[in-house]
């Protein structure tokens, strides 16, 4: 593949050693994920310094579960936090030995047994139900434990809305099928302190309250629920080991240069944390850790004017990468002039300075980038969509129309030869 100067619409251009991996793939070989490995685990090892000791990163695997992910991740995370079954035990298996948290919303009897059995030792209760269902299920398959399995209460808890202005996904805070009420504490608390659930023991509260928060926000959030949390144990006389903020820090699609602040995020949790000696506080990132190692690469098919606006139609598409469908946002992208052509037919290209980029599904929806600048874009050449790393193939509607699945792989900065 011949290539010419490329163009992008931020800084979330590719990687040398995933523009070096793209040079080898042909067209029938798009679209594609790449994933840069290297440039993952350096942005988790400043993350990690970035936090303090008591501090400890759980990711949530919801956010990309692929097991080369996972394991990439290992040196720099203290767990992993599922969210159903088969995340269990997918997650068990690609980085087996690792503490997980199990968590989310109508976890299943079976479910819960077979967390109990691998002896997943944290389990984020949402609901009185849950706790009695787990309690039975503990009382059954927890004789011989060497460690009792412990219990954070997640609480769906009234923050000030000011503390949630920058959310772009309220999980809390408001009514939601997420988390205890507030006014469940008393007895949620009650049944894990006076003999009621022997086989369970009480660790401390979860709250994940919201996503697209920036620094100053989280630390917020944070203030409060560690507050809620230390109130609640004093009610109670009993001792919190542990608060869990969940995770939900901002990844700027429109601004990629723009990260989270986590040297000052960090710095505000280690004020937290010594506010309130012995607790340990646990923050589960997803998104804000593994977005920026990824791509999704594709190849423009036919490019052509309706209306007076021009439109790329590329391989793939939002049954692919559904995030900015559903986001309603543009997915920064990088343009990659291919000077080959190998068809005999003419090829297509645009007459203006910007070209919608949408995939080849049969509804409006379909868009994946409105308005990039791209003069000259013509049919065969390369797209490469930043910020794929999360929510994207694992989020997506990949059967719809029963197109070719995308390649994936996975590079490392050895992978790169320098030019």
């Amino acid at each position: 593949m011949t290539t010419s100067t490329s163009t992008s619409t931020s800084t979330s251009a590719p990687t040398p050693a995933v523009r070096d991996r793209l040079a080898t793939l042909d067209g029938t070989e798009l679209p594609a994920y790449l994933y840069d490995l290297t440039a993952l685990a350096e942005h988790a090892a400043a993350v990690r310094a970035a936090l303090p000791e008591r501090v400890e990163l759980y990711y949530a695997a919801k956010a990309n579960p692929e097991p080369e992910i996972l394991a990439a991740l290992g040196p720099y995370v203290d767990g992993y936090e599922v969210s159903s079954g088969g995340e269990l035990a997918h997650v068990a298996k690609a980085v087996p030995g690792r503490a997980l948290a199990f968590s989310g919303p109508g976890k299943t009897p079976a479910e819960l047994a077979a967390a109990l059995e691998l002896g997943v030792e944290r389990f984020h209760v949402e609901s009185l139900h849950e706790l009695r269902v787990l309690a039975a299920l503990a009382a059954r398959t927890t004789s011989g434990r060497e460690a009792v399995p412990g219990v954070l209460l997640r609480f769906n808890l009234p923050l000030a809305a000011a503390s949630l202005e920058g959310s772009s996904l309220a999980m809390g805070g408001r009514p939601t099928p997420f988390g205890l009420d507030p006014a469940e504490a008393d007895e949620a608390v009650r049944l894990l302190t006076d003999g009621t659930c022997p086989g369970l023991r009480l660790l401390g509260v979860h709250a994940h309250l919201a996503s697209g928060l920036d620094a100053p926000e989280q630390l917020a959030v944070a203030e409060s629920v560690v507050t809620w949390a230390a109130d609640l144990a004093v009610r109670h006389r009993v001792p919190l080991a542990e608060v869990n903020m969940g995770g939900g820090m901002s990844v700027d699609y429109a601004a990629p240069a723009t990260r989270f602040d986590w040297t000052s995020y960090g710095a505000g949790l280690a004020r937290l944390a010594d506010a309130h000696p012995g607790l340990t506080l646990r923050i589960e990132p997803g998104r804000a850790l593994t977005a920026y190692c990824g791509w999704y690469a594709t190849e423009v098919l036919d490019v052509k004017r309706s209306h007076g606006e021009e439109f790329a139609v590329v391989r793939g598409g939002t049954h692919h990468m559904r995030t900015p469908a559903t986001k309603g946002h543009d997915q920064p992208c990088t343009v990659i002039p291919v000077s080959e052509w190998p068809h005999p037919w003419s090829r297509p290209a645009a007459a203006g300075q910007r070209v919608t980029l949408t995939g080849q599904l049969c509804t409006p929806k379909d868009l994946l980038s409105r308005n990039v600048p791209a003069p000259g874009l013509r049919a065969g050449d390369r797209v490469a969509f930043g910020l794929a790393g999360a929510y994207a193939w694992n989020i997506s509607h990949h059967d719809f129309l029963m197109h070719p699945r995308p390649g994936f792989h996975f590079v490392t900065s050895s992978d790169h030869t320098p030019d």
